[in-house]
């Protein structure tokens, strides 16, 4: 267990967790940002990057984040790349578990003054058995991020909520043609979205379909589908077949990295935190949580706009307010 008491921890290690470090490292916090195994975030599945602010030729996802993390680290940011297993916000100083939680386990304790959580969210998969490997080759879960790589070509997406619509009203900007995959026989969407979408010329529907793997080496070049009612009806694969594409992209939902902060923090229906402003005024903390003196930031609780520009503002925005709180409490 280490005794010294930290100015901040900051959990997560996107753009909002890697901002937020960068911020209180300058503000000469000395903060300490546990990154976990796998770390920054969604956009080290992501091949080119052209929307991000201050690279007009584009750039690598993984070399983006590299250059978030080394900002920070040039600032004095310790990163520990190691994954935090529990917290306890309950008592004062806050305490932060790595490794298996104390007492019976092996792990470490770390215990702060604040905390900023910055932890993201992660896309819901659909489990093919090419997914992975394609992922950034064809296989995007972001179109407002991904649609230009698209101009002309055939693409999916799949899914049947707003989050679908979106993104194939999104893709009909560059795509020839867009093809809305839905398992069910009904859309989950809003009438408006759904409205939109069937009025596109450019959007195509198959519904009561699962698409069964994703076919490509070094790019998606098609996928295998099949009619779901033929599983039901105990049919043989006679259902099952090759469609030609270029893009897949999976809009089934996401879901928040929050395990560790359930019964900590004040959590939504979906598992997101609850961002808690602490007045109107101009000087209020708006990045607060339900417990004072923990912070967050990023796609752990925006559900909507989910891009990496707004991230990183929110890691600078909880950054700023951990600072101010922490001297008021001085």
């Amino acid at each position: 267990m280490s005794e010294e008491i930290r100015n901040v921890i900051i959990i997560g290690s996107g753009p909002a967790g890697f901002s937020a470090g960068l911020y209180t490292a300058r503000a000469n916090l000395k903060p300490l940002l546990f990154s976990g195994s796998k770390w920054g975030g969604q956009l080290m599945l992501t091949t080119d990057v052209e929307n991000y602010p201050g690279f007009p030729e584009g750039i690598q996802g993984p070399e983006l984040m590299k250059k978030f993390r080394d900002q920070a680290v040039r600032f004095g940011c310790e990163i520990i790349d190691e994954e935090v297993s529990a917290v306890d916000f309950k008592k004062k100083p806050f305490e932060v578990f790595v490794g298996s939680p104390l007492p019976q386990g092996s792990g470490e304790v770390y215990k702060t003054k604040s905390v900023i959580i910055a932890t993201g969210a992660e896309t819901n998969w659909l489990g093919l058995s090419n997914e992975q490997r394609l992922i950034g080759r064809g296989i995007s879960s972001c179109a407002p991020c991904d649609a230009f790589f698209f101009k002309d070509k055939k693409v999916i997406v799949v899914g049947g909520g707003d989050s679908a619509m979106e993104e194939a009203l999104t893709l009909t900007k560059f795509a020839s043609e867009v093809t809305i995959i839905h398992r069910r026989g009904e859309f989950r969407a809003s009438k408006i979205m759904l409205d939109r979408a069937q009025k596109n010329p450019k959007i195509k529907f198959m519904v009561n379909t699962i698409i069964m793997d994703v076919m490509g080496n070094d790019k998606v070049e098609g996928v295998r589908i099949k009619d779901k009612r033929s599983f039901s009806a105990n049919k043989s694969d006679e259902s099952e077949r090759e469609i030609a594409v270029d893009g897949l992209f999976v809009a089934i939902g996401h879901h928040p990295v929050t395990d560790i902060f359930k019964g900590q923090v004040e959590l939504d229906e979906k598992g997101y935190v609850i961002r808690k402003p602490q007045g109107s005024e101009p000087t209020s903390l708006q990045m607060t949580t339900s417990v004072e003196g923990v912070f967050v930031a990023g796609d752990v609780h925006d559900l909507h706009f989910k891009q990496a520009v707004t991230a990183a503002g929110y890691g600078c925005a909880a950054a700023l307010e951990a600072e101010r709180w922490l001297e008021a409490q001085d």
